[in-house]
């Protein structure tokens, strides 16, 4: 392996590393706000959620390379102010991933959440517990799978992604040039040996991360109606 495979790679997994603990932390309260709220705004923001699963990428990825582009107003603002430049950038990258991956890490929460028995919240409030309390110490613990789930279909999400991580990172070695812009440059190269490379780490890596949940799930599953 090349130090060009591994940087890749690396860059690769820190990618979908970041973007998952970002998605975990957003995820736990909208996913209990959506469980819970009957609010009439909720329709909205679950349609808000759910698109990037409908939406192409490349239409994602354009529009957030406008938003983001120094000579647009948003751009423009981060780049005066902050010396902020999110295109072409990994900082660009981990927000368009949030985006995009959104949905993966709402979802699951969301479904854990609302398959939970009301009782178990109905139980912890009589006995005094705030809704922080009983949100990470009563409602939290009962969704581990759903967390884990979510978690790890984020991931591999990320890792995956094509259309979003080439329209606003493109094709920068070592800052933007994730695994799956690899496969596609050294395909456009006719270089298919290093893409096999490429596409066969990401091949057996996933695989033994979702066989690894799997599991884990399965032995949780069996836990609960012991």
């Amino acid at each position: 392996m090349d130090e060009a495979f591994i940087q890749t790679m690396k860059l690769t997994f820190k990618l979908a590393f970041i973007t998952t603990v970002i998605l975990l932390i957003i995820g736990i309260p909208l996913g209990y706000y959506l469980s819970q709220t009957k609010s009439r705004f909720k329709p909205i923001i679950e349609a808000f959620v759910s698109m990037p699963l409908v939406l192409p990428p490349s239409v994602l990825g354009f529009y957030l390379l406008l938003a983001f582009s120094p000579k647009n107003a948003f751009g423009e603002f981060l780049q005066e102010n902050f010396d902020i430049r999110l295109v072409f950038s990994f900082e660009g990258l981990v927000i368009a991933s949030i985006i995009f991956s959104l949905p993966f890490m709402v979802h699951p929460i969301q479904s854990g959440f609302s398959a939970l028995s009301k009782s178990l919240k109905e139980a912890s409030y009589t006995l005094g517990k705030s809704t922080t309390a009983t949100l990470w110490y009563v409602l939290l613990p009962n969704i581990k799978s759903s967390l884990l789930s979510a978690s790890v279909i984020t991931f591999a999400h990320t890792v995956g992604e094509f259309g979003v991580v080439l329209m606003i990172g493109g094709n920068i070695a070592g800052e933007t040039k994730v695994a799956s812009i690899a496969i596609y440059d050294e395909v456009e190269s006719l270089n298919y040996a290093v893409a096999n490379q490429y596409a066969f780490t990401l091949f057996i890596i996933t695989f033994a991360i979702l066989l690894f949940v799997y599991g884990v799930n399965k032995n949780m599953v069996r836990g609960e109606f012991k």
